[in-house]
């Protein structure tokens, strides 16, 4: 089955000192019986090569496809000039790291923490983000923005955002039901995105509600990845995180039944 979990969901593990890298993907392989990681780079201390070629052999050991790297403090737009060049230099060096450990998507946030982007702010993203998907693209993986923060939280913004990069190296990480608006609003713009989605988070409120119905949003748009959750408690992460996987898993297993 095509299902991880986003190495977030144990950041309060990591901050006891209780849980590194390694042994998140020590859990993936062997508490979660995954085929794949999905790590969030507060995990990742280092992107010097000699660190990530450990990461990449601890993978491979395990035979973890990297599912998506999930990069904070690289988003493209900061009001703060030094703040935009030092998150560029952080995104360019997760692009790297990507390419080392092997990912299929890295998520980069676009920024601004306004409700809308200017058009000075909406160009240098896009700018920015066609740089980035060019370097994906070459090294073979896709990266690109996510329904997270700021103005990519309205759907409209990340449909405007999406066209204007043109690149097929650009894709959206969706966390599902993480929009701005209505109930109703964020239903459309679940089903809406799907076409376009690479990577995707389920979070806890959404296993315990409509996730089949969000689930099939993305199979009946072909989606091909991976159906990832991510638990944000940072309590009991092991027993959550468990129970949100055997969700997952349990539609996944209806599904290839019902199509036998």
């Amino acid at each position: 089955m095509k299902v991880s979990v986003l190495s977030y969901s144990f950041r309060g593990l990591l901050g006891e000192g209780k849980m590194d890298v390694f042994g998140y993907l020590e859990s993936c392989k062997h508490r979660y019986r995954l085929s794949a990681a999905d790590i969030w780079n507060g995990f990742l201390p280092s992107t010097e090569e000699g660190y990530l070629r450990r990461v990449r052999d601890a993978l491979d050991e395990r035979e973890l496809e990297l599912a998506d790297l999930c990069v904070d403090k690289a988003h493209v737009w900061d009001d703060d000039p030094a703040a935009r060049q030092a998150n560029a230099d952080n995104a360019r060096a997760h692009l790297r790291a990507a390419e080392i450990l092997g990912a299929r998507f890295v998520r980069v946030d676009a920024g601004s923490r306004r409700d809308t982007w200017t058009d000075e702010e909406f160009d240098h993203i896009v700018s920015r983000y066609r740089e980035y998907a060019q370097r994906a693209w070459d090294g073979g993986f896709k990266m690109g923005a996510e329904n997270h923060w700021g103005p990519e939280k309205h759907w409209s913004n990340l449909r405007k955002l999406y066209e204007a990069v043109d690149h097929p190296g650009f894709g959206i990480s969706c966390h599902i039901g993480g929009w701005a608006g209505t109930d109703e609003e964020k239903d459309e713009a679940d089903r809406s995105v799907a076409p376009w989605v690479c990577h995707t988070h389920f979070p806890w409120n959404v296993t315990e509600g409509a996730l089949e119905e969000k689930m099939a949003n993305l199979r009946l748009a072909g989606y091909a990845g991976y159906y990832s959750v991510e638990h944000h408690s940072a309590h009991n992460e092991y027993a959550e995180v468990d129970v949100q996987l055997a969700r997952v898993r349990a539609v996944l297993a209806r599904w290839r039944t019902e199509a036998v």
